[in-house]
């Protein structure tokens, strides 16, 4: 049975008129629980990350000035959300939901979290609505308990993996792998391992027959024992940040071929949402709802 980290407090309250779709967390599990995908005994609640996974590539002082409320008022406009106890709780319940995710994945083959893909927020800051790196924590635990020994993070939200980029380009058992929109945030690209830029525009046949080119060879060559999967529905044609136009079929098809090689090469895989920015909800849920779905029929 699929196993999915969520918990009410994903959902936070934000002001009127703000322009991330928190909501999205919320119907995503009401949708798959109505149409019976997933029953109530599909989800658990994570509780708060340890700070030690946290520091473990986040800086003491920044994650003293989360938990501490001090983050420097410009570095929170970077981020996008107003600084509260309840968006700090999320955070560190959000980062859990994926190492809980990596101990299930091990056992079932696949976790996900309804939540995370939380790639903007570098060791010392956070930036695009991301604060805690909820991978980046997660392959540090796995490293650290000497779980895998060879990490690749599959990063296909339509915006480059710039925090998780930097957090682990001196440690070589973590592989990044980014295959985002050459014209999008942020505008400043870091290096991954490998970057795959996509001019807007790119299609589903360019988009999939890059995906179909580049991950078989990479798993290849990385000899990976263990596989993050950030999973955005931003590469959607109706995506008002994307630039890209993927439908939402395409989107479905990407998801199947990610699991298609996590299963073919035995690896467990770990996936986190990532980012959605459709103006209707129903195209943000309904395409995060099929991978969900593709999850289900791949795996069990």
């Amino acid at each position: 049975m699929l196993q999915i980290a969520f918990s009410p407090v994903y959902r936070l309250r934000l002001p009127e008129g703000h322009r991330f779709p928190m909501l999205k967390y919320e119907l995503i599990q009401e949708q798959l629980l109505y149409e019976g995908t997933c029953t109530d005994a599909n989800f658990f609640a994570p509780s708060p990350v340890d700070d030690q996974w946290v520091l473990g590539v986040h800086t003491s002082q920044y994650v003293h000035a989360l938990k501490t409320g001090t983050v420097d008022p410009k570095m929170m406009r970077r981020i996008g959300f107003p600084l509260t106890p309840e968006l700090i709780e999320r955070e560190w319940i959000i980062t859990q939901g994926t190492i809980d995710g990596t101990q299930i994945a091990q056992r079932d083959g696949v976790a996900m979290n309804i939540a995370g893909g939380t790639h903007h927020a570098y060791p010392d800051r956070g930036e695009g609505f991301c604060l805690l790196n909820d991978v980046g924590v997660s392959a540090h635990y796995l490293l650290e308990t000497k779980q895998t020994k060879q990490i690749l993070v599959v990063d296909l939200d339509v915006h480059q993996g710039n925090g998780t980029a930097v957090m682990f380009q001196q440690e070589p058992r973590v592989f990044t792998f980014s295959m985002h929109g050459k014209d999008n945030y942020p505008l400043k690209k870091e290096h991954s391992d490998l970057d795959v830029e996509l001019a807007t525009g790119t299609t589903d046949e360019v988009y999939l027959n890059t995906l179909y080119d580049t991950l078989p060879a990479l798993i290849q060559r990385v000899q990976p024992d263990f596989l993050f999967y950030v999973s955005g529905v931003d590469i959607l044609a109706s995506d008002r940040l994307g630039k890209l136009s993927v439908s939402r079929e395409g989107c479905r098809q990407r998801d199947t071929f990610v699991f298609e090689q996590a299963i073919k090469n035995g690896l467990p895989i770990v996936v986190s949402m990532g980012g959605g920015y459709s103006p209707r909800l129903t195209d943000i849920v309904e395409a995060h709802c099929n991978t969900f779905r593709v999850a289900t029929s791949l795996f069990f």
